[in-house]
């Protein structure tokens, strides 16, 4: 069975948790499967790997027209597949010409649903309105949908109520549990002149409203004195918001929390040295399906202190694997949040419960890795994507 996955990222061209959602399980799916990767970018040496360049002529364009043009290069180079199967609205129209030119199954993953995330309307301006229409006519259309936690199926047939709830299969996102392991050493870190020889918080996060960073940054203020905050934030949906961020960051030194903001190219080792040594992972996000970096941290044996949003609850156990603290006001417009000294408040003091009690993070820590040895896994994950694909074709 040839499947052709359609995506934007794929390596080395990854930025967030899509792109690693697609290049683990297109490793693992490649022992299942004939697969062939079709993604945006230059050309690629590999056979397997069908790379789309934005035509030159639309260089300057809207994001939103660029991925269009791809997504014809796409839907046409896709013909002879058994199954496409599109990641994210900047390939899933793809798809979705692809089952009307040539006739071929399409199934879609979906990682977030636009209207749900109307603060990209900053990022894509006008083009915001072409995300949601490439979205919305996949997924009504699609032969089958993959969501990432049972809180997104949820959401995909309130936001689209056309879409029939028995196509809608829950698949969790899973976790390399051999390569995110605790990592005791500190050779990287030093190499990247970070001392985690005080107590540490980390977050890995872009920088993007859907994230709640600014909200991280006030219940740091709020955390135990000598603290220190890492923020691994190396890219920002729009230069705005990047600016933005970099003076909220500027603004905590006058607080009693160091905070190290890496801004640039991170080894992946120093990131699992540092997922090791953290006390608390945080995850502030005020939109998540189910937050992979989550499980990262979890898989290094971290607790985590997270919103209680969207699937979170079935990746962090609260009491357990670490803390959720939830969003009393949220809504679904703006930032998210209504009250954002409630937040940064309920945040601070989990994250504080921790700092203090080594014991008690060391637990949930350990939790936390058997957790995602017993519940997520990629190779689990490409099995119940290869079904999906038999039951179409």
């Amino acid at each position: 069975m040839r499947v052709d996955l359609l995506t934007r990222e794929y390596p080395p061209h990854v930025y967030g948790g899509a792109g690693v959602h697609v290049q683990a399980l297109a490793e693992h799916l490649r022992n299942l499967v004939d697969l062939r990767v079709h993604c945006f970018g230059p050309a690629d040496t590999d056979p397997s790997i069908q790379a789309h360049a934005v035509p030159s002529d639309l260089a300057t364009a809207n994001p939103s027209l660029q991925a269009l043009a791809v997504n014809a290069s796409m839907s046409h180079m896709v013909a002879g597949a058994s199954v496409v199967h599109s990641h994210t609205w900047y390939t899933n129209l793809a798809g979705r010409l692809a089952q009307q030119l040539h006739g071929i199954p399409h199934v879609v993953t979906a990682h977030s649903l636009e209207p749900l995330r109307p603060w990209k309307a900053e990022q894509l301006g006008g083009g915001y309105e072409i995300s949601r229409f490439m979205e919305r006519e996949a997924l009504t259309g699609a032969d089958r949908i993959i969501a990432v936690s049972h809180a997104m199926a949820r959401d995909i047939t309130e936001i689209y109520p056309g879409v029939d709830p028995e196509r809608v299969v829950v698949v969790h996102n899973g976790v390399d549990a051999d390569r995110y392991a605790p990592d005791l050493g500190t050779d990287a870190l030093a190499a990247e002149g970070i001392d985690i020889s005080r107590p540490t918080v980390v977050c890995v996060a872009r920088i993007s409203a859907q994230k709640g960073l600014p909200h991280l940054l006030r219940a740091a203020r709020q955390f135990v004195p000598g603290t220190q905050l890492v923020l691994v934030a190396q890219s920002t949906d729009t230069a705005a918001q990047g600016a933005r961020f970099a003076r909220a960051v500027e603004g905590m030194r006058d607080s009693a929390v160091e905070v190290h903001w890496v801004s640039g190219p991170f080894p992946k080792r120093a990131l699992i040295q540092l997922l090791s040594h953290a006390r608390v992972f945080v995850c502030p996000s005020l939109y998540e399906p189910l937050g992979l970096v989550n499980l990262e941290a979890m898989a290094c044996g971290t607790p985590v202190v997270a919103t209680a949003v969207g699937g979170i609850p079935e990746a962090v156990v609260d009491g357990e694997t670490g803390y959720l603290v939830p969003l009393r006001a949220a809504t679904r417009r703006g930032d998210g949040v209504d009250e954002p000294s409630v937040l940064a408040r309920e945040l601070a003091a989990r994250v504080n419960e921790l700092l203090k009690d080594e014991a008690t993070a060391d637990r949930m820590g350990r939790a936390g890795r058997l957790r995602v040895l017993s519940h997520f896994s990629w190779e689990r994950a490409a099995h119940l994507v290869a079904d999906v694909y038999r039951a179409v074709v």
